[in-house]
């Protein structure tokens, strides 16, 4: 997988960031839309596939990006299909600050320290080059503007960034209303990016901790019944401290 074309994670951690202040829109579901951008983004360089609710690694050979492939060698440890619910839902242990501090390093971002109330060090993240977050946005807008279905990568975006709240954030006010709707209904164009964005909406609301009932048997009303564990869950580990990444980041 070349590095010539920005990664999905990259363009929603662009699209989230506030040009304004340095810091990001949705902090905590931002994670949420990271861990399954990751996921979109294995499955458009052919290494995973969706099986039904999961997600199947179907060529465990690396991509070239080291954050993707620590998530897909997560995923192929598994050794059997994982849902994706439980995936997103896993811990992100520092999965924003990695794609920022990888963002610096591509001089994309540059960090900004600061102080919050005039105490506790904290680091923003200013766009260097508004022009690349002008084309990303510019794909989004034009897809809500046209009606024509996107291409698989802008539809994915799309859906990761309604999943995660980035609607009123690109779109804000009464004046954006139609655009978040048209924004939430191109999650329909990608049926992995769809897959994900269920499932990081899902994870917010709380779905991936319950457990799943079989049939009531014959005879006998469906009651509460016993809980069962919900499967392990695992995300990205945090790297190693280099530099801006052991840099707080203000929320």
């Amino acid at each position: 997988m070349g590095r010539s074309r920005r990664t999905i994670p990259e363009e929603l951690l662009l699209l989230a960031l506030d040009p304004a202040t340095g810091t990001t829109a949705q902090p905590q579901s931002l994670d949420l839309g990271l861990a399954g951008a990751q996921l979109v983004e294995l499955a458009l360089a052919g290494r995973i596939a969706p099986d039904g609710d999961r997600i199947a690694v179907v060529a465990p050979r690396p991509t070239g990006d080291p954050t993707l492939d620590c998530a897909l060698e997560l995923l192929r440890r598994r050794g059997a299909p994982v849902r994706a619910v439980h995936w997103i839902g896993g811990p992100r242990l520092g999965l924003r600050q990695i794609y920022l501090s990888h963002l610096e390093r591509c001089g994309m971002v540059a960090a900004v320290p600061g102080q919050m109330c005039g105490v506790l060090p904290t680091t923003r993240y200013q766009a260097t080059d508004t022009a690349i977050s002008r084309e990303i946005r510019s794909r989004l807008d034009s897809a809500i503007r046209t009606g024509v279905p996107p291409d698989p990568r802008t539809a994915a975006l799309a859906a990761l960034a309604h999943a995660v709240g980035l609607g009123k954030h690109l779109y804000p006010g009464n004046e954006g209303r139609s655009s978040r709707s048209r924004l939430r209904d191109l999650i329909r164009h990608d049926p992995m990016g769809g897959l994900v964005a269920h499932a990081v909406m899902d994870v917010q609301n709380g779905a991936a901790a319950q457990p799943r009932r079989g049939p009531a048997p014959a005879g006998r009303q469906a009651g509460p019944g016993p809980r069962t564990a919900p499967e392990p869950a695992r995300g990205v580990p945090m790297q190693p401290h280099h530099g801006s990444m052991a840099r707080a980041v203000a929320h």
